[in-house]
C-alpha cells in the first residue's frame, strides 16, 4: 500500500511560504529607519514566517520514509532490509601475543596482529589487554 506523501508536501509548502514571509519582512524592515515603523513588518511577516518554517520542518521530519530502490530491492530479495552486522570479536584461546615494542597483548587471531610474522608470545610481560580482542577475561 503506498504511503501518503501529504505531510511531506504540506511541510515543503509551509517552509516555502515561511521563507517568502521572512524575506518580505526583512525587505520591509530594511526600508524603515525607525524601530516603531519596523515592528509591523516583524509582527506580520517575520515572526509568522519563522513559525511556518519550523512547522514545515516538523512536518517534513514526521513524513513517512520513502521506499528507495535499494530498500525495495532488499525487501523483495528476502525480507526487511537489515542493518550491517559488526564482525565478531576474535575468539582464539591460544596464548596472547605481542608485537615488538608494543604495549598491548593480543589474541593470535586479532585483526591487529593476524598475519604479522614479527608477533611474539606475550609471556609474563606487563601489557595492557587489546580493546579489540580482549585476550583476558575481565
Amino acid at each position: 500500500m503506498p504511503s501518503s506523501r501529504a505531510p511531506l508536501w504540506c511541510g515543503l509548502a509551509a517552509a516555502a511560504v515561511g521563507a517568502v514571509l521572512c524575506v518580505l519582512g526583512w525587505y520591509g524592515v530594511s526600508g524603515e529607519r525607525f524601530a516603531e515603523r519596523q515592528l509591523p513588518y516583524l509582527a506580520s511577516c517575520t515572526v509568522p514566517g519563522a513559525a511556518l518554517i519550523v512547522a514545515g520542518a516538523v512536518l517534513i521530519g514526521t513524513a513517512p520514509a520513502g521506499r528507495g530502490p535499494v530498500r525495495a530491492a532488499k525487501e523483495r530479495a528476502g525480507g526487511p532490509a537489515a542493518e550491517p552486522e559488526e564482525p565478531p570479536a576474535p575468539s582464539s584461546e591460544a596464548p596472547p601475543v605481542r608485537v615488538p615494542g608494543g604495549t598491548l597483548a593480543h589474541r593470535p587471531d586479532c585483526p591487529l596482529v593476524a598475519g604479522r610474522d614479527d608477533a611474539l608470545p606475550a609471556g609474563d610481560s606487563e601489557l595492557a589487554p587489546c580493546p579489540v580482542c580482549e585476550p583476558w577475561p575481565r
